[in-house]
């Protein structure tokens, strides 16, 4: 079966910044993949590249099956693309809009309405059908722009971070309805800060200014850590994580919410002794317990 995304040694450059750095990537059809990588990881112009909005200077990339130098008139009947900001029509309610979204990708008359029937229950806007879109909520807005952008019912979607700002119920529900899209074989390429996301994803490739670090299944992220790792909890993090980096004991200490974790490449024992012997100077009881890395922790250590 042939990759549904396939790029090779693409780079792209806006002046002197170099956006894209010899990026090689594999999308297989039906999968979720996320993109995970810091602001200016070079995730939305690869995206934007892809759907031909912009030209990379070099390298390849083929969308089912399509060079998008050459085919990307045939690659935008077949793909829907939602940026960070996709733009709605204020004015419109729910319906016109799609109803404009279905004029703009000239969906036949005799199929629209059933289309737009169908994406008001799927998305769950159908009680909100004749709202106008600005009096809809940040996390309806994001399930009217991707009902739009699946009028078409396009083979391919991507997604550029659809659920920043969007409250955790809101980001649960459009999930869902990623998931269920999966489930009827729709291939989602998909950027996003948060690490849950990604974790819902098939597999990950992580990001580093326009360069692959890595890709991966989530299940198999752990074993990519190299060492071991403490979680640390304790009154002051941020005063015990600055000495605990003073200490040049431990390869990495990041705070992580309430808690800081700590890695080096040495036995748990071993670590947690150093913690207790800090502990001790500090006269504060430490809480201790060895976790497994996270998404975020692997990361954060491949950018080390």
């Amino acid at each position: 079966m042939n990759p549904c995304i396939e790029i090779h040694g693409l780079k792209k450059s806006f002046s002197d910044t170099v956006a894209v750095d010899g990026l090689e990537l594999l999308v297989q059809p039906g999968e979720m993949f996320g993109l995970i990588g810091a602001d200016g990881a070079g995730k939305t112009t690869t995206l934007r590249i892809l759907c031909g909005l912009w030209h990379a200077d070099e390298g390849e990339a083929r969308v089912l099956g399509h060079d998008v130098r050459t085919e990307v008139h045939r690659i935008r009947r077949l793909i829907g693309y939602m940026p960070q900001k996709f733009s709605l029509y204020p004015d419109l309610t729910v319906a016109e809009n799609l109803r404009f979204f279905s004029d703009l990708f000239q969906v036949r008359a005799d199929e629209r309405e059933q289309r737009l029937r169908r994406l008001l229950a799927f998305s769950r806007l159908g009680p909100f059908a004749g709202r106008q879109a600005r009096a809809l909520s940040g996390g309806m807005k994001q399930k009217l722009a991707l009902s739009c952008t699946l009028i078409h019912t396009p083979q391919l979607l991507l997604l550029d971070e659809p659920t920043t700002g969007v409250d955790p119920v809101s980001r649960r529900e459009f999930w869902d309805i990623l998931n269920e899209l999966r489930g009827e074989g729709v291939t989602i390429l998909v950027t996003t800060p948060y690490m849950d996301e990604a974790a819902a994803c098939d597999r990950i490739a992580f990001i580093h200014k326009g360069r692959l670090l890595t890709v991966s299944r989530p299940a198999d992220i752990p074993s990519l850590y190299q060492g071991k790792l403490l979680e640390i909890k304790s009154r002051r993090n941020r005063e015990i994580g600055r000495r605990l980096t003073a200490s040049g004991r431990f390869d990495s200490v990041q705070i992580f919410g309430d808690c800081i974790h700590a890695s080096a490449r040495v036995d748990e024992e071993v670590m947690a002794a150093w913690v207790a012997e800090l502990a001790a100077e500090e006269q504060e009881h430490l809480q201790i317990k060895v976790i497994p890395a996270g998404i975020e922790d692997v990361f954060v250590a491949l950018l080390k």
